[in-house]
């Protein structure tokens, strides 16, 4: 059984979805690696530990 060509629409969504996708992965890994920055700094803790200790 033969599928017919894909419509040249089809190509271009295709595209488009991909690039949107990508994207989205690259804030998604920027966000990770943000937070994972901040709270495995110094600071984070020590502002952490001094705000219970009042």
């Amino acid at each position: 059984m033969n599928f017919p060509p894909e419509h040249e629409l089809h190509q271009r969504r295709k595209g488009r979805n991909l690039g949107v996708g990508l994207v989205l992965a690259a804030l998604i890994v920027i966000v990770f690696g943000l937070t994972y920055v901040k709270v495995t700094s110094q600071g984070f803790r020590d502002s952490a530990t001094s705000e219970g200790a009042e």
